[in-house]
């Protein structure tokens, strides 16, 4: 059902404290998982028990210094494990369906209460900009997709620029900002069950407004333009080894990758730690050798373990210290790879793997 909870004193962020203490006081579970503000100013994902201390929950703030699907699973896949309510955006939430997929999450004892993304900013840009406004930053945010559909921040990370999948719709409880007056209300949409615990009462769902179809049309058309031209480089002279070049091995991308889950990685052991004279064999073959070598076969890899399940977050992207559009390279393979497949990642928790499931007649139209 869908309600509409009233904000008083321009306070829609008590609002949702409200909902995550209630969660909370009415045992519907244990701990809350959301993003925190610290005595920094900055903000975390934490796990709340006391409902007190959920007045210092912000999911408001547009940011977003790691993809909280990651622990997420960690705190739900083993047993004996407490009943969790998950504060997610789409990618995070879409990331944990995949990560639910691959038997590193479970949902059984978890709530996701998916919150609509406005985008988000770094973390460092966040306590910059933070500090220059007087108002906070998501008011800004969210006013803008009523009143600047169109409008693509180019402040905002670059994997937000681009995200067309802001709307997480298949979650048990869904904050529907992007619909929201925040001035004066918060709609809400809940199962039936978790609203009845709560004692809501609301009506029937309706559609996504004329703005927000506005909002998705810009993000999808700025993603468009962004994939051609990093295809361009990747198809021409330039290439993939090229737009790579300055990689320098360092494994932040797939450190902060919600994808990237494989307790025992080749590129985490000594396989790539080369003999001395293979080195020089390699020099003397060539000429000179790339240093740290490798480079490549470490993203390509990536690549092939990964894409179809590649939500576009854009962590990947916001912790490369060569700053190389990685997320965006992959993103723009991976688009051609699922529709392959006809597979969207995070739709739906019961669709299958593509890799993992076998169909007779999977390569037919293509004369196999």
């Amino acid at each position: 059902m869908k309600i509409s909870l009233p904000v008083e004193n321009h306070q829609p962020l008590a609002v949702l404290q409200g909902v995550l203490k209630s969660l909370l006081e009415k045992q519907i579970v244990d701990v809350v998982l959301t993003p925190m503000r610290t005595p920094s100013g900055s903000v975390t994902p934490a796990l709340v028990s006391d409902a007190v201390l959920l007045d210092h929950a912000d999911p408001l703030a547009p940011v977003l210094p790691v993809n909280a699907a990651t622990w997420a699973g960690k705190v739900s896949l083993r047993e004996p494990r407490p009943r969790v309510a998950a504060v997610l955006r789409s990618c995070e939430a879409r990331a944990l369906i995949e990560l639910t997929k691959m038997a590193q999450a479970s949902l059984d004892d978890l709530v996701i209460v998916a919150i609509d993304c406005a985008g988000t900013y770094t973390p460092t840009a966040y306590l910059r900009k933070q500090a220059q406004s007087e108002a906070p930053l998501w008011a800004e945010l969210y006013t803008a997709v009523r009143q600047q559909p169109g409008f693509v921040n180019p402040d905002l990370r670059p994997a937000c620029q681009i995200c067309e999948q802001p709307i997480y719709e298949n979650a048990p409880i869904r904050i529907r900002l992007l619909e929201s007056d925040l001035e004066q209300c918060v709609w809400i949409e809940a199962q039936d069950e978790i609203a009845e615990k709560l004692g809501w009462q609301g009506t029937a769902t309706n559609g996504r407004s004329a703005e927000v179809e506005a909002y998705l049309a810009a993000r999808t058309q700025a993603r468009d333009q962004a994939f051609a031209e990093i295809r361009l480089r990747l198809e021409g002279d330039e290439g993939i080894a090229g737009v790579f070049a300055a990689c320098i091995r360092c494994h932040n991308c797939m450190t902060v990758c919600p994808i990237c889950y494989c307790k025992t990685c080749v590129f985490k052991s000594h396989v790539f730690d080369h003999e001395p004279m293979k080195y020089l064999e390699w020099a003397r073959q060539k000429g000179a050798q790339r240093m740290p070598p490798d480079t490549m076969l470490f993203h390509l890899t990536r690549q092939n373990h990964m894409a179809l399940s590649c939500v576009g977050c854009g962590m990947c992207t916001d912790a490369c210290p060569s700053e190389l559009p990685v997320g965006l390279v992959f993103r723009a393979v991976a688009q051609r790879l699922q529709q392959t497949f006809d597979y969207l990642p995070g739709r739906n928790v019961q669709e299958p793997l593509p890799l993992v499931t076998f169909k007779a007649d999977e390569w037919t139209e293509v004369g196999e």
